[in-house]
């Protein structure tokens, strides 16, 4: 891979409903040339699938993150099961999985709850994500227009028309409204050991005092590295970057420790990603049995 080919990865993991011709207008070549790019991360599998990321707050879930011992992706999946639905779950290099479940309501309750029931997996932090406002005043067309869209999220407007029996009009409506909140994203599942040249990681930062402070630091000073944009929780903030080598890795990890307000910050280098769907697909199969249009969730 080369520049060009991780600047298109990294527009695609934050827009992949952006057409090949907008990314190569912005990044200085033909529409074509993108396709062809694209196309040879599939080929590589460095693009796994294209999906459509639904933050649990826009539903009326909670999040919590779990920082665990071990790569077992299917023991930590049944351990953490016992608490609430799977939402990601990402090994590291290092012997640490980073994951997270969807829960409803009584989220101090939840977190003592996993410290009792996750015995055969090592926690070594838990957390809970704070709600950071997202926009919940979704409609039933909103929810099965995202339902449409889990298999292809790039799905042309008059595809998803045709499929859903609304019009065009309505679809593109629905999809602006879609990409105005800030907690849907149309993104894609990327194979980290794929990526050759580059090596992708996150920097999970620790904030004290002011949050969108420290933030408007960290996109001034290392916005060139970014992946995707940065991910906001609590007093957390998550950055989704790329380095050349190891070398520049541990160079922008400590720039980062440096960076006014930050408490800590530690690293985690992605060794596969996961993204189990099954919780929105029963939040949108429920919703579907509401008598009213408008579906307005609130997080406890």
């Amino acid at each position: 891979m080369d520049n060009l080919d991780i600047r298109i990865l990294g527009r695609l993991l934050n827009n992949c409903r952006e057409s090949d011709r907008q990314i190569g207008k912005e990044l200085g070549i033909s529409g074509g040339a993108v396709r062809a790019r694209i196309r040879k991360m599939q080929n590589s599998k460095v693009i796994e699938k294209f999906t459509i990321r639904v933050e649990p707050p826009v539903l009326g879930y909670g999040v919590l993150y779990f920082v665990v011992s071990g790569q077992n992706t299917k023991e930590i999946l049944e351990q953490v099961s016992l608490v609430g639905q799977p939402f990601f779950v990402v090994p590291c290099v290092g012997g640490v999985t980073v994951c997270s479940i969807v829960v409803k309501d009584n989220m101090e309750q939840k977190i003592e709850l996993a410290k009792q029931l996750m015995k055969d997996v090592r926690v070594l932090s838990i957390f809970e994500a704070e709600n950071p406002g997202y926009s919940t005043n979704l409609t039933k067309t909103d929810l099965e227009i995202i339902e449409k869209l889990l298999d292809n999220p790039r799905e042309k407007i008059e595809s998803i028309a045709k499929k859903t029996n609304l019009s065009t009009k309505t679809v593109t409506r629905c999809l602006e409204k879609l990409q105005e909140n800030d907690g849907i994203q149309f993104t894609l599942i990327y194979d980290p050991t794929k990526i050759e040249g580059f090596i992708p990681h996150a920097i999970l930062t620790w904030i004290e005092r002011d949050l969108k402070e420290t933030l408007t630091q960290m996109n001034e000073k290392f916005s060139d590295s970014y992946l995707q944009i940065p991910f906001i929780s609590k007093n957390q903030i998550v950055l989704f970057m790329y380095s050349n080598d190891i070398f520049q890795m541990d160079d922008i990890t400590q720039k980062v420790r440096n960076v006014n307000n930050v408490k800590s910050a530690d690293l985690f280098i992605p060794k596969k990603i996961t993204f189990l769907e099954k919780w929105l697909e029963d939040s949108i199969k429920e919703a579907k049995k509401s008598p009213t249009l408008h579906l307005s969730y609130q997080t406890n």
